[in-house]
């Protein structure tokens, strides 16, 4: 497994959050993969240089547990 993420508690408009649950679907993402992709924008376009996230690993593990 990649990196660990951080947890913490995020209080949100109920509005705002319904807007990003909707573009969330829109995009067939998670709620919370939108707000971190919404987040890597703004700090983007602040000029903010951030390693590109390590892709989503899908499927099965190989044969053989290795991997």
């Amino acid at each position: 497994m990649g990196g660990a993420k951080k947890a913490f508690p995020l209080r949100l408009d109920p509005q705002l959050y319904a807007a990003i649950e909707r573009a969330a679907a829109d995009e067939l993402r998670s709620a919370n993969a939108q707000i971190e992709l919404l987040l890597r924008e703004a700090l983007a376009r602040r000029g903010v240089k951030l390693a590109p996230p390590e892709p989503v690993r899908r499927g099965r593990p190989p044969k053989g547990g290795d991997d």
